[in-house]
């Protein structure tokens, strides 16, 4: 089979796709994305440069909009380079969220598109906007959170198929746009993501901080130090934890800058917690480690006695998944993205968002109730077990991959919507029927979650590799190329790919640590 993926920062969310693909053997892999220093033995790379554009005379709600369509340009420059060197994928796999895929059906009309769907914005209560009472959202703002969805509107207009990872972000968009997504539930390496019984008995370092084994360990991961995981109730949370624990010590990963909401006029929210509760806090106890490698996150988790994970409203965490996996006793926000991962007394503690007294006992429950710890800290791995295995998700992937394939072939109303598309641009749009009986043949399993375990797709028959011409071949010749897109797109210069760690926040992925099998995401 022929992959094309797109996302600006390669690999994103296909990391694990990807390699499953490569080992598998037998598939051409080209990854369409914007420069950066991750590599992955097998995939063919095509950079794709965005062009000097000024937003600073755009409306600002239209300034996301305007850079996706700039984005969505380059990448359509891009594989059409592609397309006139022979290539054809026989499926398209990429992320709504930068506007990228917005024209690639141009490009390839009558290739399936699968679209990785992140989030719908809302100005209502039940999300992240407005959801934390210390930040209200001003009246003028609100037109700016409805703006942002331009794109993801844009996408769910547009023939093609969706992706999302769980019930609640699928849960985010309109009634009428879900017919159009499948939840597929992300895994975890459960190999490598484990519990380690003997961590515990040892000392425990991590950069120059050192814990003994008689020291009860809380833990706390984010990217970013920030409101939107909840830094700034948990840091509040910290004077009674440790005073009523003085066993305790606390190691919070992450940076101080801000991947999610505003941003602070000056500094950073650490600063800002940190002089909030001067004279509360013992700072001997309470470490900033920064972003630290993966294995150094993993050793971390297994050493954790209570693992601490608080979100609004919004997107989980790949670490709330690597902490159920490695057997942490976990404390969460009692908030619906954790609610769908934490069964409260079961697989964890969850406690209200914004009260720091109810973290604080959260936490000094399962510190000092170690039956209760350990009993939440089996059930989570067993939970991980169930419903978060790497190759039942991959399996999941591939079978809807292969049902979309069928089913788009099934469904001439994607083909003729896309004919009709090119006709607008040359003004002869031809008269619409109704296409009611033809969006019938939309295979029902597209609509459903869980998807049946995958057979390996087949090689379409449909659309058989045509002979590579000359200059095809510098792209096809190598198992690992960078093509870089000239800005003439007249010339596809390949650069050969040595191999390299794939890095992804909030932590620093260490070179050689994935096994052959599954593979874990922080």
């Amino acid at each position: 089979m022929k992959y094309l993926f797109i996302h600006q920062n390669f690999p994103g969310q296909y990391l694990h796709l990807v390699r499953h693909l490569v080992q598998a053997g037998g598939h051409e892999i080209v990854f369409i994305s914007e420069d950066n220093a991750n590599l992955i033995p097998g995939v063919r790379r095509v950079i794709y440069r965005m062009p000097r554009h000024a937003t600073e005379q755009t409306h600002p709600g239209a300034r996301e909009f305007d850079l996706g369509l700039v984005r969505a340009d380059a990448v359509a420059k891009a594989a059409s380079t592609l397309r006139d060197l022979g290539f054809e994928p026989d499926i398209i796999i990429g992320h709504h969220g930068w506007g990228e895929l917005l024209n690639i059906q141009d490009v390839f009309p009558g290739v399936p598109v699968l679209g990785y769907f992140e989030f719908y914005y809302h100005d209502e209560p039940g999300f992240d906007v407005g959801f934390d009472p210390e930040f209200p959202m001003q009246s003028a703002m609100m037109p700016l959170v409805r703006a942002k969805n331009a794109i993801n509107l844009q996408a769910l207009t547009s023939p093609g198929y969706g992706q999302t990872p769980t019930e609640f972000q699928k849960s985010a968009y309109p009634d009428w746009a879900r017919e159009k997504i499948t939840v597929l539930r992300e895994g975890v390496d459960l190999e490598l993501c484990r519990p380690d019984a003997t961590a515990h008995r040892r000392k425990f370092s991590i950069k120059d901080v050192h814990v003994s084994p008689k020291e009860k360990l809380i833990t706390y991961v984010s990217r970013d130090l920030e409101p939107y995981r909840g830094f700034h109730v948990f840091m509040r949370a910290l004077p009674r934890i440790l005073r009523e624990q003085p066993d305790a010590r606390v190691i919070m990963v992450g940076g101080d800058g801000v991947s999610y909401g505003a941003r602070l006029p000056s500094g950073s929210w650490r600063e800002r917690m940190l002089e909030e509760l001067a004279g509360e806090l013992d700072l001997s106890r309470i470490h900033f480690v920064g972003k630290v490698s993966y294995d150094d996150f993993l050793r971390l988790l297994q050493r954790s006695d209570t693992h601490v994970y608080l979100t609004y409203p919004f997107v989980a965490s790949w670490s709330l998944r690597e902490a159920m996996a490695a057997g942490c006793a976990i404390v969460g926000s009692a908030t619906a993205p954790v609610e769908e991962f934490i069964e409260d007394g079961v697989t964890g503690r969850l406690v209200p968002f914004t009260e720091p007294d109810r973290i604080a006992e959260g936490v000094l429950e399962l510190l000092n109730d170690t039956r209760t710890a350990k009993k939440m800290r089996q059930e989570a791995r067993a939970e991980a077990e169930r419903t978060l295995c790497m190759k039942a998700y991959l399996a999941r992937y591939e079978d809807l991959i292969s049902q979309l394939i069928t089913g788009h072939k099934a469904a001439p109303v994607l083909q003729e919507s896309v004919a009709e598309a090119d006709a607008s641009r040359s003004g002869t749009v031809p008269k619409r029927g109704k296409p009611k009986a033809a969006l019938k043949t939309k295979p029902d399993a597209v609509k459903a979650e869980p998807v049946t375990p995958a057979k390996k797709p087949r090689q379409p028959a449909a659309r058989k590799t045509a002979p590579v011409r000359a200059a095809a071949k510098q792209v096809a010749s190598a198992s690992s190329k960078t093509v870089r897109t000239p800005k003439s797109a007249a010339q596809v210069a390949p650069r050969v790919a040595k191999g390299a760690a794939v890095r992804s926040a909030p932590v620093k992925r260490a070179a050689g640590r994935r096994k052959k099998a599954d593979q874990g995401a922080s």
